[in-house]
Order: C-alpha cells, then sequence, then structure tokens
C-alpha cells in the first residue's frame, strides 16, 4: 500500500517542481533545523544503537520506494559500522535477491552484494543524499552557518521528514504536501512517517521525530560509513602538524641565533 501511496504521489514532481520555481520567485526560504548529532564535531562517534533502529525504519519503510544502490551489506559488519556480526550481516542479506548476470537469474544475496536499487524510476537513491543536500547557508560565499553547524545534509533529512504542516493542495491531478523544510514548500511524496509506525526491540521511542533523527543519522552513516577513521586520521595529522611546527621553529632559532647574536655585537661596536 505504501509503495502504491509513493508512486501516486511521485507522479507529481513535475508539477512539484512547477511550485518550486513559483516559490523560488516569490523569495520563499526552506527551514532546516539543526539537529544535535553524535557524530558532529572532530570527535563526534557514530551511536551504533542509533544506526541499528535507523536501519530497520529504512528497511520497513524506506526501502519501499528508495534504494541504496552504493552501499555493500557487509559494510554493516565494518569496524565503524552499525555494530553487527558478519552472521547478522549474512542472515539480513538473506532476505533478498539480486540479479547475477553470470547465472542471468536471480539468486539470493550475500554480504559483497549492495543493498538494492530505488524500485520506483522517479525515487531517489538515498545512499549520499546526506552529502548532497545542504542544509545551511551564511552569508553568500563565506559558508559562516556551516562552518559552525556542518554541511547540514542529516538535518536537511530530518526537516523534511518532520516538516509536514498537515496541509494539502491539488495541482495538476495530484495532491501536494506542505513541507517549510522543502525548497518549494510543497512536496509530492506524502508523510512517510507516522507515531508507532516502527516497534523497536529495545522499546526505543517511536515517536516521528525520533524516527526521523535515527533514519537520517543512519542515511549520514551510508554516505559517510568511513567517517570515524577519517576524523582519527585527521587528528593524527594535525597533531603531527603542530609537532613539527614547534620543532621548525626550535630549529629556526638555533640556527639564527648564532647569526643574530653577532650583529648584535657588531652593533654595539659601532
Amino acid at each position: 500500500m505504501l509503495k502504491q501511496f509513493a508512486t501516486a504521489a511521485l507522479l507529481g514532481l513535475g508539477a512539484a517542481g512547477g511550485i518550486a520555481g513559483a516559490a523560488s520567485a516569490a523569495g520563499e526560504e526552506s527551514h532546516t533545523v539543526d539537529v544535535d548529532f553524535s557524530f558532529e564535531g572532530p570527535f563526534g562517534v557514530y551511536d551504533q544503537h542509533q544506526l541499528q533502529r535507523g536501519l530497520q525504519i529504512y528497511t520497513e519503510v524506506c526501502s519501499a520506494c528508495h534504494g541504496l544502490r552504493y552501499v555493500p551489506y557487509r559494510t554493516l559488519s565494518d569496524e565503524h559500522g552499525i555494530g553487527w556480526t558478519d552472521d547478522m550481516v549474512r542472515a539480513y542479506a538473506a532476505q533478498y535477491e539480486v540479479f547475477d548476470p553470470e547465472l542471468d537469474d536471480y539468486r539470493t544475496a550475500i554480504p559483497t552484494d549492495h543493498f538494492g536499487e530505488s524500485s520506483l524510476s522517479n525515487a531517489p537513491d538515498l545512499s549520499l543524499m546526506a552529502k548532497s543536500r545542504a542544509g545551511f547557508h551564511g552569508p553568500y560565499g563565506l559558508g559562516i552557518n556551516q562552518f559552525f553547524k556542518g554541511i547540514g545534509g542529516p538535518e536537511h533529512t530530518y526537516s523534511i521528514l518532520t516538516g509536514y504542516t498537515g496541509e494539502t493542495r491539488e495541482q495538476a491531478g495530484t495532491v501536494l504536501y506542505e513541507n517549510h523544510a522543502f525548497d518549494s514548500g510543497w512536496i509530492a511524496m506524502p508523510p512517510p512517517l507516522t507515531d508507532g509506525q516502527v516497534e523497536f526491540a529495545d522499546g526505543h521511542d517511536n515517536s516521528v521525530e525520533s524516527m526521523s533523527k535515527d533514519v537520517s543519522a543512519f542515511l549520514m552513516w551510508a554516505a559517510e560509513p568511513k567517517m570515524m577513521a577519517r576524523k582519527r586520521a585527521g587528528f593524527a595529522g594535525v597533531l603531527m602538524l603542530s609537532v613539527l611546527a614547534v620543532l621548525l621553529y626550535l630549529t629556526n632559532k638555533r640556527i639564527w641565533k648564532p647569526i643574530k647574536h653577532r650583529h648584535a655585537a657588531e652593533h654595539r661596536e659601532s
């Protein structure tokens, strides 16, 4: 039912695009909420429990339309993955089938295979969505807000999922939904999440706001699975450069010290 509903809604993307242009001409701006994610900042890390809940939400809700074709199943058990074991990843992958060109037939998916593609031609793939959206903007060319708040990709996703006002309008036979986070103010996708829609084994909060934050964090991980390793490498690089800068400064002083003393002595004699 969800897929059929989304299909009907996505057929109106052309109409939504027209409204987007009109809204831009009118000077309307989308609104992105600043969310405090655990992975933000130079020392932030992914919350693996949150990533697991996000994967469950994606599996039960989002995957009906949207794919993750650039994400292999095996990354779920990586050191910086969602905290699953290899056996858990194999069991998860086994729920799906993939087309094997060598067999010219479908077979059960294995960890080296990738998540499927979007089942609808107009449904965007979510693999890199968190990196392709900039939620915060500062003065033109400066990016001040992005410096303090980050690029805002996961916040943009969260804001869209929680930005529905409940107002609808019909254009060209398509129902559009008012959403303050969407560029045009109106979106053809109906609200995908409702309170209590997904049940978590640990009894975690399953309100729309909480689930939106969880799935947004998971999509950030999908786009940047090596973020923690990159942060560690960056910190090590900055530390090494800092030590090198101090050593170069001390070396420079040692080399020029006798020359400076000689010049000072010559100046006093003169």
